[in-house]
């Protein structure tokens, strides 16, 4: 299935399901920025919509009713991802609401939220970034939930490297890490290809490097 497809499927089912104003706040306010995160930044890592829901509705600290973005509710914690445009959250923001913006995250963090936000001009110019952080946060939750029998405890801690680096991996960089032999390394590095977590890169004869495979977020979820 492509993403067309998949993001009416989504939006269909999460219509399907709703009344009243958070239907009709799905119709106005999932949009062209909204759409747009999904297909350059989620789609590209995730390949799927598990999780995740649009325009979510919470309650500040008043019982005052706010929507976000996406929620992402997982067995391992709940993410608020929000895509800001300049204009709007900017230009069009006075002091009052530029406080109230701040103390709602903060207030949403004290309830166990973890808030993500991504400006729209990086959504549409540098999804690559967007998709390095999204990951560099998710990451360290994604592979301390996952199930034991998939990686060791070793493998984990090679993933989570991987993902602090924020570039590709090099036995090295294991070895130095991990204070294990270079043999181990590249054990375990090989493991992770084996379970489709990570991928080789050659260079000339050799493989020189490990990056994370885009299929690594789906197994995990």
């Amino acid at each position: 299935m492509d993403f067309e497809q998949a993001h009416t499927q989504f939006i269909e089912h999460h219509m399907a399901y709703r009344s009243g104003e958070r239907k009709g706040r799905l119709l106005r306010g999932h949009n062209f920025a909204e759409k747009l995160f999904l297909q350059n930044v989620w789609w590209p890592l995730f390949g799927n919509f598990d999780y995740l829901h649009p325009e979510y509705e919470i309650y500040d600290w008043n019982r005052k009713s706010q929507f976000l973005d996406f929620a992402f509710l997982t067995p391992y914690g709940r993410f608020g991802l929000e895509c800001d445009g300049f204009q709007s959250h900017v230009t069009d923001m006075d002091r009052e609401k530029f406080s109230y913006s701040l103390n709602r995250d903060t207030f949403l963090t004290g309830m166990g939220w973890r808030m993500i936000h991504f400006s729209f001009d990086d959504v549409q110019k540098r999804p690559e970034v967007c998709r390095m952080l999204l990951q560099l946060v998710m990451g360290p939750y994604i592979i301390r939930n996952t199930p034991a029998q998939l990686v060791t405890f070793a493998e984990k801690d090679l993933l989570h490297l991987a993902w602090n680096l924020g570039r590709p991996v090099r036995p090295k960089d294991v070895v130095e890490s991990m204070g294990i032999n270079f043999r181990t390394a590249k054990n375990l590095l090989q493991s992770l290809v084996k379970k489709d977590l990570l991928k080789p890169r050659v260079r000339g004869a050799a493989v020189r490097y490990y990056e994370l495979n885009d299929s690594s977020y789906k197994t995990l979820l």
